[in-house]
């Protein structure tokens, strides 16, 4: 029997900006439940069609030798794809992992700074790079908080994309939707990803990750 489809669930701007979100601090935005999280990519056609129809990344265009970057936070990969038209970049998925293999992707992930620190020398001797890059406004404008991004590449990406994944959607046509009322300044109806502060539970990850401590 075929398991049941996970739902990507969506939420009001204002109300999550308003009543969930931090202001200030590097935090972990995303949508979870006990055992899995949401992730974005953007890809072109060809990448997108082949994730969706094998549920796991492959195919000729995508590539196992190059890093491959995530997020968890649906605004940064608005900013970061130019809400699905910027180049290579039109179509936007919906990645659900397990919480598991998010938690050994940041037990592995390394700034420039605390891989120096950890003695891990070359560029080859870490397989996730950890960018805490400003968050964004719908409108592309810079948010004071910090919002995660996870670079993946050799064992850790072939992990990710064809291990850990438990779902793929393409979420191209919401995103265009509300694309329109991004440009339109009706930010009242804005509707984006329903998203809470991820607490990152071991204590040794977060320390290495940088991540601030949110009250629930």
């Amino acid at each position: 029997m075929a398991s049941q489809k996970l739902a990507w669930k969506t939420e009001s701007f204002l109300t999550q900006k308003c009543s969930h979100w931090p202001k200030l601090g590097k935090h972990i935005l995303a949508q979870y439940d006990e055992n899995t999280i949401v992730v974005y990519q953007a890809f072109c056609k060809e990448i997108a069609d082949y994730a969706v129809k094998n549920q796991r990344f492959g195919g000729s265009h995508f590539s196992f030798d190059r890093m491959s970057w995530i997020k968890t936070n649906f605004l940064w990969m608005m900013y970061r794809c130019g809400w699905a038209e910027k180049r290579n970049q039109e179509r936007v998925l919906a990645v659900w992992i397990s919480r598991d293999g998010f938690n050994t992707i940041l037990k592995n992930a390394y700034t420039p700074l605390t891989q120096k620190a950890a003695g891990l020398h070359g560029k080859d001797s870490i397989e996730v790079r950890l960018q805490w890059d400003p968050d964004h406004k719908p409108n592309g404008n810079p948010e004071n908080r910090r919002a995660i991004q996870l670079g993946l590449k050799k064992e850790m990406l072939r992990k990710y994309a064809t291990e850990w994944v438990v779902q793929i959607e393409d979420i191209t046509p919401f995103v265009k939707s509300e694309k329109v009322k991004v440009d339109s300044d009706t930010l009242d109806d804005l509707m984006v990803a329903e998203e809470r502060v991820y607490h990152v539970e071991d204590q040794a990850t977060a320390k290495l990750i940088e991540v601030d401590h949110f009250e629930r």
